[in-house]
């Protein structure tokens, strides 16, 4: 049994890798999702990891890390945007539950980004309350326009980096956590086609290269 309690930021981080590894591979083991696991969990729950991620139905957290019950505290909105009830779940699992770990994920072809892209490019709007994630993703967008950026990958690069500065310019917890050396908060690129997980950007994990794959 994974234990929060007893992991270090980068081995939290090596196991949630050593997850995707397995299904980039296509030889998933599916731990924690039987009917033990079931049981262990009821008393309480104690997961290794945080994952803020994008709602996009491709990037089911458990399956992409080959993970199981009790071992990611997720959540997750269109473009991975953030609002105080988000911020509050992230924090509720790094500091009440424990997890030494917060991944925000971003992943290419994000609609969220491409419609907050025309909206900056051409204009265009959008209706309800999709209006407001796009605002939230505009200056992810402006800033990689000033950085001279044309290509997806880097949008969604972007992106990553300033929801990982967002939130812990925003949450002190987190912010005094990671300084503490208790909590690392890394940003990680899933490309839809192969299912690999790509390191953007990373706070209190040393001795990993940025760029990594699993």
């Amino acid at each position: 049994m994974t234990d929060s309690q007893t992991l270090k930021p980068a081995d939290a981080f090596e196991t949630l890798m050593a997850g995707n590894g397995r299904f980039v591979a296509g030889l998933p083991e599916h731990p924690n999702q039987d009917a033990v696991r079931r049981t262990e969990v009821v008393p309480a729950q104690k997961p290794f990891a945080v994952v803020f991620g994008c709602s996009d139905s491709r990037l089911a957290a458990e399956i992409i890390f080959d993970r199981g019950l009790g071992d990611l505290f997720v959540v997750r909105t269109a473009g991975h945007v953030m609002g105080p009830e988000v911020l509050g779940s992230i924090e509720y699992g790094a500091s009440v539950l424990g997890s030494p770990l917060v991944v925000v994920l971003g992943h290419d072809a994000c609609g969220a980004v491409a419609a907050t892209r025309s909206a900056v490019q051409d204009g265009a709007t959008a209706g309800g309350y999709v209006r407001d994630v796009i605002e939230r993703v505009t200056p992810s967008v402006l800033a990689a326009h000033a950085a001279g950026h044309t290509e997806d990958e880097d949008f969604i690069a972007e992106h990553i980096r300033h929801t990982v500065d967002l939130l812990l310019d925003r949450s002190r917890t987190l912010a005094e956590a990671v300084e503490e050396g208790r909590v690392a908060v890394v940003g990680l690129s899933y490309r839809l086609a192969d299912g690999t997980a790509h390191l953007v950007t990373a706070r209190g994990l040393d001795g990993v290269e940025v760029g990594s794959a699993s």
